[in-house]
């Protein structure tokens, strides 16, 4: 018998957008280097540019072969006011209805597809032809506990979840603040909840579910998931930890280049990099605030700035990286001649390589927005956060990461009546990373969890161990 014919073929699909993109790209790499799989990597296209998504397709291990699906007419099927998931719901309808099952065919029937949250359309396609579908979760292991709660949730109470007098108490897990739910849970009259709602409650059809986590960082939902009744009776499929699982490496620009230079004349953990993420942005007024916050902390940092949007907090969502932006145009008279004679910061437009710049020694602080791919690259690196979240699951991300069972985060607070943190507010919790007895504790919290992480990715790690065991099952 011919040695390839016992590789295993793994398909795997993540939705539209950076968030789904990046963590199955990475767990696709892994799979071909680590584990000698042969991956089809299915990409939904549009007739959308993203540029950021192009850059990250590129040069590619061999054995990881990237198959486009027929590109899909957004504006046939999508309006500009559609909320996120309702656009990725018509987006992925679309283009899975019309070419998933021809796709698959051509592929042979890979051994088992691999999928994110919104691409559940998929299950009944595999199921006529007979390929185990496993589910991606590319958010935190207590998320993916709310999230399978949900439906038991969605017939147990009446009105809506924010009106809530209490904390919703998850089995097992530590409870969510009404105010901490996201967006797409906010409203259950509307067409977002319901397409949010159907597609959690089709995670029960999984031949099993990815986890980018570990034992160290979520023990408790961990345990909730394999031993309380709870999720035993639904019955939720076998779970496999496998993270973190983080970019590795980016390709890096001229831009790009100038801006690690500096870094490299900067002392060790002397600079707060200040990103809202890929598809974040943040209103006119939030940005005038946080260019003074920033100046007045005295701090040295790098800020990645985005054209304030005064409209959607997620605007870029889907088209990361393509935006034209000039900060001249609207950041505080005189902002960036003062920032640049100190030679105190960077202002950067759109994009940074986040991966290395978080990876440098002289980076001693992260004010992110708390998405989960973000959050792992700051624990893997070893650097504290200011929680700044903006939309989808962030909120929640944020209270796990400044409870005190984990506290590598602090929590910027909008005063009584006011719609944006103040620059005062910006100010102090910059100085409390960067400078103050809290930061030293918060770094010190997040370099175990650094070294955790690496243990558990390790020959024998659990993380490791249980991505061994997925391998298997394929081969069988």
């Amino acid at each position: 018998m011919a040695v390839e014919s016992l590789q295993p073929h793994v398909a795997v699909l993540p939705s539209p957008g950076l968030g789904h993109l990046i963590p199955l790209l990475e767990f696709a790499k892994r799979l071909v280097l680590n584990h000698g799989v042969h991956v089809s990597f299915l990409v939904i296209t549009t007739n959308e540019a993203s540029a950021a998504k192009n850059n990250l397709l590129r040069s590619l291990p061999h054995g990881l072969d990237v198959v486009d699906l027929p590109p899909v007419d957004v504006s046939a099927v999508t309006s500009d006011d559609m909320p996120v998931v309702t656009r990725l719901h018509a987006i992925v309808e679309e283009s899975l209805s019309k070419s998933l099952k021809s796709v698959l065919t051509e592929l042979c029937n890979p051994n088992a597809l691999v999928i994110d949250l919104f691409c559940t359309q998929a299950f009944e396609i595999c199921s006529q032809l007979s390929i185990p579908t496993y589910s991606f979760v590319t958010t935190s292991v207590h998320f993916f506990a709310f999230i399978t709660y949900l439906p038991t949730l969605d017939r147990e109470v009446q009105g809506e979840f924010v009106d809530l007098p209490e904390p919703i108490k998850i089995p097992g897990c530590p409870p969510v603040r009404p105010e901490d739910l996201l967006d797409q849970v906010r409203n259950r009259k509307i067409d977002e909840y319901k397409f949010f709602l159907l597609h959690v409650s089709r995670l029960p059809l999984a031949a099993g579910i990815f986890l980018n986590s570990w034992e160290n960082l979520e023990f408790v939902p961990l345990k909730a998931i394999r031993e309380h009744s709870f999720y035993l009776q639904i019955p939720t499929p076998p779970i496999y930890p496998i993270g973190p699982l983080i970019k590795e490496d980016e390709p890096l620009s001229a831009s790009d280049e100038e801006c690690l230079a500096w870094l490299d004349k900067q002392p060790p953990d002397s600079v707060l990099f200040a990103v809202p993420g890929s598809g974040g942005t943040l209103t006119a007024e939030q940005v005038t605030e946080m260019a003074w916050g920033l100046e007045q902390s005295k701090q040295r940092f790098i800020w990645v700035v985005r054209m304030p949007s005064d409209a959607s907090a997620s605007a870029t969502f889907f088209n990361v990286g393509s935006d034209v932006n000039d900060p001249k145009a609207y950041l505080p008279e005189g902002f960036l001649q003062r920032t640049r004679a100190q030679g105190a910061g960077m202002v950067v437009p759109s994009w940074a390589p986040q991966v290395h710049i978080l990876r440098h020694p002289s980076t001693g602080g992260f004010l992110s927005h708390c998405g989960w791919n973000s959050t792992l690259e700051s624990i893997c690196h070893g650097v504290p956060m200011i929680a700044w979240p903006l939309y989808a699951e962030q909120r929640m991300n944020a209270a796990m990461l400044t409870a005190e069972e984990t506290g590598v985060a602090v929590k910027p607070e909008i005063e009584p009546g006011k719609k944006v943190i103040g620059r005062e507010e910006i100010e102090r919790v910059v100085r409390l990373v960067m400078e103050g007895e809290e930061g030293k504790v918060m770094r010190r919290r997040v370099q175990e969890l650094k070294e955790s992480a690496s243990r558990e990715l390790g020959d024998g790690g659990s993380s490791s161990d249980s991505l061994a065991s997925f391998i298997k099952k394929c081969k069988h």
